[in-house]
């Protein structure tokens, strides 16, 4: 490889680089991105906090909740459906008020009073629960709360929508800044007929594709952490994250060469990035929905660049944690560098024969 040539091939599409709309959507990316999926599954638009009550007597703290304006109250039958309601994250927490729980109160003494919270439930939303519920109980007896409330978490927690839908758009920036960038420039290369220009010159293949690697890797370095830093997801190990997102360009870079060496047209491009990139999102489906047997996501090749980054920008993973995806994910990045070395000699031999 001639890296002056390269040098020459990179500097005229950073030069060029704007008049793309590819380039420029991926730069524009995770601003829309993230605006859409904090409007659709953040803060702006959460739900009331949803309270489920086993009453079983007739307490006034159950009216006392039921008068509360910006609580959704559900009275439920029995402590068994209220607790699978709340592990189906239906309800946000469960109330149970035993019989005779009023008249204990006004005596004096101090009943337990089971108070049961989702794993997937707001921590904002528990504590005005929990709060709530302290009120409705000082009202019954007109003092200090002489009661002890039991917190019960009935599974695992989980991360927000908002925190779970974070590889998705990783993912989105890297495929759009890592492959689409390169893909398409190497195409339109080909059907503008600079490429034939330069392979007919002293530049090779090799040369031509390894500035588009390079043009595709550190624009997808680059949108990569604007994304995780939108999303208030860089995480506490800057180095761990910083080699993640590195070795992660560097796989969807090479992909990128791929799809723009293998595709004589932009038509043929469209299709094969249609039907390659299922494979390639297939993993960040996991992540949405956490109770599919998580084994399955590690089939596909890009689990292995977005479950280390995921792991230290929202789980604070360090870099031990990580090191044997990474491993894997370098040995896939090698694996690829052959193929790319065989595409570039092909797409050479064809531009070459048309010329």
């Amino acid at each position: 490889m001639n890296l002056r040539i390269a040098w020459q091939v990179l500097k005229k599409d950073l030069r060029l680089g704007p008049r793309s709309p590819i380039l420029l959507w991926a730069i524009v990316f995770p601003v829309v991105g993230t605006f859409v999926v904090q409007i659709v599954f953040g803060s702006l638009f959460a739900p009331q906090p949803r309270l489920g009550i086993v009453d079983e007597g007739t307490s006034q703290v159950a009216v006392e909740m039921a008068a509360v304006e910006g609580i959704e109250l559900t009275m439920v039958d029995d402590e068994a459906d209220l607790t699978q309601q709340v592990q189906d994250n239906d309800l946000d927490a469960g109330l149970v008020l035993p019989a005779g729980f009023d008249a204990a109160v006004q005596a004096g003494e101090q009943p337990e009073l089971q108070f049961f919270v989702g794993g997937e439930s707001l921590a904002s939303n528990r504590l005005i629960l929990a709060v709530t519920t302290l009120d409705a109980v000082r009202s019954v007896e007109g003092t200090t709360p002489p009661v002890d409330v039991e917190v019960v978490s009935t599974g695992e927690p989980l991360l927000p929508m908002s925190s779970r839908m974070t590889p998705l758009l990783v993912l989105f920036a890297l495929l759009i800044a890592g492959v689409s960038v390169p893909a398409f420039s190497i195409v339109q290369e080909r059907e503008s007929g600079t490429m034939t220009a330069l392979l007919v010159s002293p530049a090779r293949g090799v040369d031509v594709l390894a500035a588009k690697a390079v043009m595709g890797l550190v624009l997808a370095f680059l949108m990569t952490l604007v994304t995780l830093w939108l999303n208030d997801a860089l995480g506490s190990q800057p180095a761990a994250l910083l080699l993640s997102v590195l070795i992660g360009a560097l796989m969807l870079a090479e992909i990128g060469l791929l799809f723009g060496g293998g595709a004589k047209d932009s038509k043929t491009l469209f299709a094969l990035m249609k039907s390659v990139n299922i494979l390639l999102f297939a993993p960040v489906i996991f992540y949405i929905f956490p109770d599919w047997p998580q084994w399955i996501a590690q089939i596909f090749p890009t689990y292995w660049i977005i479950n280390p980054i995921f792991e230290v920008a929202v789980q604070d993973a360090g870099l031990g944690d990580i090191a044997g995806q990474l491993v894997v994910a370098l040995v896939i990045c090698a694996v690829l560098v052959p193929l790319v070395v065989v595409v570039s000699r092909r797409m050479t031999q064809q531009v070459v024969a048309a010329a």
